[in-house]
């Protein structure tokens, strides 16, 4: 089976583009924000669930990813004083996505539990400019002939074609719902056994379905089904993790006419395996009567929170 990005990139009809945008890149490098500010707490916080939150020598991934995500989120709400209009946002967790959409002559479909969705009260604005959606019409898609581009996924019978963002979520998203608009999704593989948690490049795979899933899902909602290249593009982040590899993403949504592999294609930006720190020592170890490693966090990387807290912020700053 070939990488499973690459697939992704085919069944989405999706350019890939190397690292973050310049307009999360430039929230990042913006002194004005005072991101570097937060450095020291969100230290504090990787400690905290790395090291206090348990009274076990060593807590297990499936506590302290969770728990190190929370820790992260309240580091970002803080900055809803400096910023009020953050405070129009909404967790929903447990969401369902259902995306239905044809390639080339195969029926498509994405659906599942989409992680942890931040939604926003309003859309995050689009991050590539209309020379920038034009020039992806020279793009060309990778095809992986003779191997299918299907290979690994699961054949069903579809027996209705849904298209619909939150459809099982605990709030329901219905009409009028003011926070209706996908704005980050998050994906926690805090599974304790290494192989019950997606490898990094299937974890970006899914991440890109699913961001893509989200950006259909809402597009037909906003514009119906017929298939075109949209206006207004729609952009959904997704930011994956498994407590100490954090993998980042923005999507762009140009398009719904995903048939064929001519035309404007849709965008997806990516900057992977991105360590928020090196090691995290719950107790010293002790060699002959000397400290080889003291316990604490040792190598932070304050861009990778940096990089989380750019993200959040998008869309407002």
């Amino acid at each position: 089976v070939f990488p499973g990005v690459r697939q992704a990139q085919w069944l989405t009809k999706t350019k890939l583009v190397e690292g973050l945008p310049p307009a999360v890149q430039g929230i990042m490098d913006n002194p004005a924000l005072g991101l570097q500010e937060l450095e020291e707490r969100a230290k504090h916080m990787v400690s905290h669930a790395r090291l206090w939150d348990t009274a076990e020598a060593a807590p297990k991934r499936e506590r302290y990813c969770p728990m190190l995500f929370e820790n992260l989120i309240h580091i970002c709400r803080l900055m809803s004083g400096k910023y009020p209009s953050l405070s129009k946002r909404m967790l929903a967790r447990n969401c369902r996505i259902a995306a239905t959409w044809e390639r080339e002559s195969i029926l498509l479909q994405v659906r599942g539990l989409s992680g942890i969705l931040m939604n926003s009260m309003s859309p995050i604005a689009p991050v590539a400019s209309k020379e920038e959606i034009l020039a992806t019409k020279e793009h060309v898609l990778e095809t992986f002939y003779p191997i299918a581009p299907t290979i690994d996924l699961q054949e069903v019978n579809v027996y209705k074609e849904l298209n619909d963002t939150g459809h099982m979520c605990p709030l329901g998203f219905r009409d009028g719902y003011p926070y209706s608009h996908p704005h980050t999704l998050f994906f926690l593989e805090s599974a304790s056994v290494r192989t019950d948690r997606f490898r990094p490049e299937q974890l970006r795979a899914k991440m890109l379905m699913f961001a893509f899933g989200n950006a259909l899902a809402k597009a037909r909602a906003l514009h119906g089904n017929d298939p075109k290249v949209l206006e207004q593009p729609i952009v959904v982040q997704s930011i994956g993790t498994d407590g100490q590899l954090f993998q980042f993403m923005v999507f762009q949504l140009n398009t719904t006419d995903l048939v064929s592999n001519d035309g404007v294609k849709n965008l997806v930006w990516i900057d992977s395996d991105q360590n928020l720190y090196e090691r995290a020592q719950c107790v010293p170890e002790v060699k002959k009567g000397v400290v080889t490693k003291p316990a604490g966090i040792s190598g932070f990387q304050p861009d990778t929170f940096k990089k989380f807290l750019a993200l959040y912020l998008h869309g407002t700053v």
